[in-house]
């Protein structure tokens, strides 16, 4: 790189509301990395994770899942996940359905490195009836018979009932009933060919950017919307709400341990290989 010229960095996140919410003060200009230029790269979470697997992007959003897969490449940064209580993924269905019923379930996912299939598969591994759809096509398969019941995430959980399902189980509940432990869901994690010693740089602002968003929300607001066009305002600030919390300014000894342990099951479980 040539003296005097910006470091450019491709960061990855998806246009979820948590994530467009914790990054828009960061790449629109509110918060500023000194001496880089940001590239924001949107897609969805498990096309993140693919492309961790490429390593194309220097700093991405990725579910832990598939950071517990490409961690020989991607270091975890403090900041800018998603773990907490009350926000894992569901099992939802037309029909009551029981954990030992998921041997003869055809169960749709919303991706295979998604930290929701880790946790179906350490819920329910008999359950091998598995596809995958992106996320926000599980409601559709569902209805059209593709499958008998569906893992979902994102704002899915707020609008599942509505749309005429029932769930199953909450699997963060049960993990939580598990450990006593927050659920780790996704992580920011900087590709190795980034500095380390940029990284506290780069965990202190994606900080900042969420205090900016806190602070004035409405300035994240036009932003957010534009990659949730679709989503109700009640749903979006409910995302948000639950998405975006302690945990995401700092991983903390909590969400550290809580990381921890579900790499250890995943080990145990035999879906690390």
């Amino acid at each position: 790189m040539a003296d005097g010229a910006a470091r450019k960095i491709s960061l990855g996140f998806s246009p979820c509301p948590n994530d467009t919410f914790i990054f828009d003060a960061l790449v629109n200009g509110r918060v500023s990395l000194p001496g880089c230029a940001l590239r924001a790269v949107l897609h969805d979470v498990e096309t993140l994770n693919q492309m961790a697997f490429d390593q194309v992007l220097d700093v991405t959003k990725l579910s832990f899942y598939a950071w517990l897969k490409v961690q020989a490449n991607y270091r975890l940064l403090a900041s800018g996940g998603a773990l907490g209580y009350g926000c894992g993924p569901l099992v939802i269905a037309r029909k009551p359905l029981r954990r030992e019923d998921m041997s003869g379930c055809r169960i749709v996912l919303p991706g295979q490195w998604t930290t929701a299939h880790l946790l179906l598969q350490l819920w329910a591994p008999e359950a091998r009836q598995r596809r995958f759809v992106p996320y926000d096509r599980i409601f559709a398969a569902l209805d059209a018979g593709e499958a008998d019941c569906g893992v979902i995430i994102h704002e899915s959980r707020f609008t599942f009932q509505a749309a005429g399902f029932q769930a199953v189980v909450d699997l963060g509940a049960w993990w939580e009933a598990e450990t006593g432990l927050p659920i780790p869901l996704g992580c920011i994690a900087a590709h190795r060919r980034v500095p380390k010693d940029l990284l506290p740089q780069l965990e202190e602002k994606i900080r900042n950017s969420i205090e900016a968003a806190r602070q004035d929300p409405q300035s994240a607001l036009p932003y957010i919307r534009a990659h949730a066009q679709e989503m109700t305002i009640e749903v979006l600030r409910a995302h948000i709400d639950t998405f975006v919390n302690d945990f995401s300014r700092d991983l903390g000894t909590t969400g550290r341990k809580a990381i921890e342990t579900l790499a250890a099951r995943a080990q145990q479980a035999g879906l690390l290989v």
